[in-house]
């Protein structure tokens, strides 16, 4: 990239692994989101939100569903403009029945808060909204069955801003045809029924604790949707 935007500082990239990595190791618990903030918002979100809710809650024939103890809808702010899409959910997730609760979601709180943000400014969601059995990627078929309902969810939040997190989600809502090293850092202009919105596709924090070294790059997507302007 040849925008001095993207021009990594050491500084503060150094301040940036400070708080991302800063007791993250040693903390295996969930984070218990059990006590919610409630949002304001309109009656027909609220009553597109629930319908959307239930459909998924009534999808038959599905062994994710049978085999789960929760269904991971959404966190955050409905009324954000900031939406992000993640996988599907882990052990963790699949308990409290939030997305993002584990080690990842310790992560991706530190990586929010890195661009002065958090759950209270920003939507979370995921692809699958159950967790598939020993937390191994959902399949096509099984991201297919779903996608109608991301899709609808993301048209009822109606983001400025969509954050895909990982190549399940990119895949999903991208294509097949393109590959994440190469479509991470980059501004898409895309539709989702009504929804238009910029979205920009950054690595899952599952997948930074894993390659740490791709943290720095991260970095750099997480400071175009701090200066993006909503």
């Amino acid at each position: 990239m040849n925008d001095k935007k993207n021009i990594i500082d050491p500084v503060k990239l150094i301040k940036y692994y400070k708080l991302i990595n800063h007791n993250l190791i040693y903390n295996n618990k969930a984070i218990n989101r059990y006590k919610k903030d409630s949002f304001e918002i309109s009656a027909d979100k609220l009553d597109n939100l629930d319908k959307l809710k239930k459909a998924i809650h009534n999808i038959r024939n599905c062994s994710l569903k049978d085999n789960a103890k929760n269904m991971v809808f959404s966190d955050g702010n409905p009324r954000s403009k900031i939406m992000l899409i993640g996988e599907a959910p882990g052990a963790n997730e699949d308990e409290e029945g939030l997305p993002f609760v584990g080690r990842a979601g310790a992560l991706l709180d530190k990586m929010l808060s890195a661009i002065n943000l958090d759950r209270k400014k920003v939507y979370i969601s995921n692809i699958i909204n159950y967790r598939p059995p020993e937390n191994r990627r959902p399949t096509d078929e099984e991201i297919r069955r779903y996608l109608p309902f991301i899709t609808k969810h993301i048209e009822i939040i109606n983001p400025k801003i969509l954050v895909l997190l990982g190549s399940t989600a990119m895949n999903s809502l991208i294509g097949d045809e393109v590959v994440i090293s190469k479509m991470r850092g980059k501004w898409i202009e895309k539709n989702f029924g009504n929804c238009k919105t910029s979205v920009i596709i950054t690595f899952h924090p599952a997948f930074l604790m894993r390659q740490p070294a791709q943290k720095k790059m991260a970095w750099i997507d997480l400071k175009m949707i701090r200066d993006k302007k909503i």
